[in-house]
């Protein structure tokens, strides 16, 4: 699970940002101090033939101290402040547009579907989706705060110039960024070079205010010369400002341009392997440096804001020859290399025809792969070998037995109920959507609950109604990722609609006093990806699992004793298999019993697991995945995974995600 390790590097990488951005305003403060002092000792009185030295004012260095954090510490977050939406505020700085999941435009159908099938094959939320209206070159990013919270932008020329399977490379690599937990670290760049970049800005406005002032008062100058007017001083003021803000800026560029390459890399790595196909994003590149060669509007992007927001696109936003160390991207070629292990040649991006897509769009015959971060030799060397096992979106081709119906994976079968279809893509429809996957199981039929849907509900008690009736036709690995699937359409939703259909569905889970395991596991994931905390930064207070022990230890308890159950087995039978993995000593004896895991003590449990350090997480999903020893994985289990998953804010291991994406699955 090197997404955990790649969590943690970011976390270090942020850290060194932190640091960096200290020695930074260390250095401009001094600077400014020195200059300053230099700047007054050169203004001297002239009085009776002679000049003499202007003594400093009170508190002349803790002045200019003050201004210069005021400056950039304050700018800094007035930046961060403006970017507090996280994904959103970002793509809408780069003047992006939000895709309706419910668009009827061709391509925008088909962006979104590529990234509907990332997130299934991934465990995550589905991302928003944005597309940069104005910008006919070949780029995209991604960008917010946590996985909850993920946005992915794409240009026009993206989904002008691409075909799908470098749409899916785009993707991917997005996805990597999302996954890798680069996007946290990219936005609080934006907020820390703003602030540095305030120093240079103040400092212009001062030059502009003193030679104003220097020209309004020249005539009454010209009979006085006892001395260098005030106006020079601040002239000279700005200036210095200004020099040292744009040392800072350049400084700070470096530190942009170091953090963002080496993560390029990466990101085009995992592209290859979740896709399996190097041409996808192969391809892509090759067509950004064909664009590229030919210049013009198509090479770069337009936007005022793209240099501060250069270090989250998939390419550079506006090549040069000059870019050199302050290149925010390895160059094309390289990037080339490393995926194909040989030079490129570069190829043209011509529009291509407006794509024919059907109202349910089959899947490629592609497999995705849902957790892991090799190198990308290593995953084209495995790819046949890992396939069986790891792989994820995979779609059984159409046989030669024309008499024989095709096998549909889950989201194929999604895409064919028209009904299903539209509601995950439609803000409204969604709500009854999710209220009806709490109606759909022989549990839930009870009598108080549809009294509750029917007294309180009354204007959506019909929809729900029918959409339990359709949800119960879908195989059930394609339930819960309905939930993932309407993540972006639930979003467009106001945060007061969000409270109410959470408020809706506590009530309804309690209108018949009892909690059963399925609604648990969904009002989980629902509460992990739309509550008020969703976007906000979890921050790590435990290093070590063996600081959660007891924690661990329901989690182990409450897993064994869900295993126990469908295999009709003692719990301490399925407890041993989990404790052959713990990452602490474990006996029998600890195995805690049903009566101390109450669903609310479990959420709790989980709340506080979420703040473990991302290197400690994987011993902790490792163990819990063995409770099912060496046989499959059922279904309920994989659901109870998957919650927790989404709980500690981690993509689903390979075993977990591959049963929400192939087809013929059991149904236990």
């Amino acid at each position: 699970m090197k997404f955990f390790e790649q969590q943690d590097e970011a976390r270090r990488q942020t850290k060194k940002l932190v640091i960096l951005f200290v020695l930074a305003v260390i250095a401009i403060v001094i600077a400014v101090n020195v200059a300053m002092a230099l700047l007054w000792n050169g203004l001297q009185t002239y009085a009776g033939g002679q000049f003499y030295a202007t003594p400093y004012p009170p508190a002349f260095f803790l002045t200019n101290t003050l201004v210069t954090l005021l400056l950039i510490i304050g700018g800094t977050l007035i930046e961060m402040f403006r970017l507090r939406d996280g994904g959103d505020a970002v793509a809408r700085m780069a003047g992006g547009r939000l895709v309706a999941t419910d668009t009827s435009d061709t391509r925008e159908r088909r962006l979104i579907n590529v990234v509907e099938e990332m997130a299934l094959a991934s465990g995550i939320a589905c991302p928003k989706v944005y597309v940069l209206d104005r910008e006919q070159s070949i780029n995209a990013f991604a960008a917010g705060y946590n996985l909850n919270e993920a946005v992915i932008a794409v240009t026009r020329g993206t989904l002008d110039r691409l075909s799908r399977d470098e749409l899916q490379g785009v993707v991917a690599h997005e996805y990597s960024h999302i996954l890798n937990g680069d996007m946290r670290l990219n936005v609080r760049l934006i907020g820390v070079l703003f602030g540095i970049q305030m120093v240079a800005g103040f400092g212009q406005q001062m030059m502009g205010i003193g030679a104003r002032a220097s020209m309004i008062s020249a005539p009454r100058r010209r009979d006085n010369n006892n001395g260098v007017p005030i106006q020079l001083f601040i002239v000279g003021a700005g200036a210095i400002l200004f020099v040292i803000g744009y040392i800072g800026i350049f400084f700070g560029r470096l530190i942009k341009s170091a953090v963002s390459r080496q993560r390029e890399f990466l990101a085009d790595a995992s592209a290859v392997q979740f896709t399996r196909n190097p041409d996808g994003i192969g391809n892509a590149l090759r067509k950004i440096g064909g664009l590229t060669k030919k210049g013009g509007e198509e090479a770069r992007i337009l936007h005022g804001n793209a240099e501060q927001l250069s270090h989250l696109f998939l390419s550079a936003v506006r090549p040069s020859l000059l870019d050199g160390l302050f290149a925010t991207h390895p160059s094309l070629q390289e990037r080339l290399r490393r995926i194909y292990g040989r030079d490129m040649t570069l190829m043209d991006a011509p529009v291509i025809a407006q794509p024919a897509l059907p109202p349910a769009e089959r899947l490629p015959d592609l497999p995705f792969v849902a957790s892991g971060f090799a190198e990308v030799q290593a995953a084209r060397q495995q790819a046949v070998a890992d396939i069986a096992a790891t792989a994820a979106l995979t779609s059984a081709p159409f046989g030669t037995d024309q008499e024989k119906a095709p096998v549909l994976s889950p989201l194929e079968q999604i895409r064919r109920m028209p009904d299903i279809d539209r509601a995950v893509h439609d803000p409204y429809a969604a709500v009854s959507l999710v209220l009806a996957l709490f109606m759909e199981s022989d549990a839930m039929q009870s009598e108080e609950k549809t009294i509750f849907v029917r007294t309180h509900l009354p204007r959506q008690a019909e929809q729900i109604v029918a959409m339990a009736a359709a949800i119960r036709q879908l195989p059930r690995n394609a339930r819960l990722p309905l939930l993932d699937i309407a993540m972006p359409a639930l979003r467009r939703l106001p945060v007061n609609a969000h409270m109410d259909m959470l408020d809706n569905i506590s009530r309804l889970i309690n209108s018949d006093q009892c909690v059963t395991l399925h609604e648990f596991v969904l009002q989980t994931v629902l509460e992990r990806r739309l509550d008020a905390r969703a976007n906000r930064a979890v921050p790590v207070r435990f290093h070590d699992l063996h600081a959660l022990r007891q924690e661990c230890l329901k989690l182990f308890s409450l897993v064994a004793h869900v295993m126990a159950k469908l295999e009709k087995l003692p719990a301490e039978q399925t407890f041993a298999r989990i404790v052959a993995q713990a990452p602490f000593a474990l006996t029998p004896a600890d195995l805690q019993p049903v009566s101390a895991l109450s669903y609310q003590e479990i959420k709790q449990v989980l709340d506080r697991v979420n703040q473990l350090a991302p290197l400690s997480k994987p011993a902790l999903i490792k163990a819990l995945l063995n409770v099912s020893g060496s046989q499959s994985l059922p279904l309920t289990m994989a659901d109870l995974l998957r919650a927790i998953c989404a709980a500690l804010e981690a993509p689903m291991p390979a075993a977990v995600a591959r049963i929400y994406t192939e087809a013929g699955w059991p149904e236990a």
